[in-house]
């Protein structure tokens, strides 16, 4: 079954661990989401949690968000999200997840909104090789070839040029989660997770975990 949380990225720092070891992390500040709906197979066709983090003002929100949030007693949420498949036996509309759902040791998957890195080339945007710098040469840091000039005499559909990179939806698989801090509602989770800072993230029990 899946365990999950929203939470904000903070940044990264470095631990030691007990027997020595260097250890960076990224800090993931995940104050309690609230429980806004449970989802099961009867009612819904599939079983679900639906949590919202991050409170923003009634003057921001619609009628149809604050109606939905009254019932789990709570102010509307800047941002809700569904975890499906999650366990349902203690879940209770309006009740709180916090960073104690997860402990020490535990492998988990992080979702977040890759930084936007704007317009780029073929060699930043897809680790294309350059050209030669010298020698008369003209190709130094374009595309390369685009088509065969007889047939089909076009660009292939999914042909690597330049264009907008970053901000996609990323998920890094099989993080550890080293450290937890109930009092300061934060998470210390080995190596980096997508996003910049202050970013929304997702964390949820690993799906290929061994």
């Amino acid at each position: 079954m899946t365990k999950g949380i929203l939470g904000k990225k903070v940044g990264m720092t470095q631990i030691f661990a007990e027997n020595g070891e260097l250890v960076p992390v990224t800090v993931v500040e995940a104050k309690p989401n609230v429980v806004l709906q449970v989802k099961t197979s009867e009612t819904d066709g599939y079983d679900a949690v639906q949590v919202g983090f991050d409170d923003k003002r009634n003057v921001l929100s619609n009628q149809a968000e604050q109606g939905h949030v009254k019932k789990a007693n709570t102010a509307p949420k800047r941002f809700v999200r569904e975890f499906r498949d999650a366990e349902l036996g203690e879940v209770e509309v309006g009740s709180e997840i916090t960073v104690e759902t997860f402990a020490e040791g535990d492998i988990i998957d992080v979702t977040g909104t890759s930084k936007g890195k704007g317009y780029q080339g073929a060699i930043k945007r897809h680790g294309q090789s350059r050209g030669p710098e010298t020698h008369g040469s003209h190709y130094h840091r374009k595309a390369g070839a685009m088509a065969m000039a007889a047939d089909p005499s076009r660009v292939y559909k999914g042909k690597k040029l330049p264009g907008r990179m970053g901000g996609n939806q990323v998920t890094v698989q099989n993080l550890e989660v080293v450290r937890v801090d109930a009092d300061r509602n934060v998470l210390l989770i080995k190596g980096n997770v997508p996003g910049a800072k202050k970013s929304l993230v997702e964390i949820r029990t690993a799906k290929k975990s061994n």
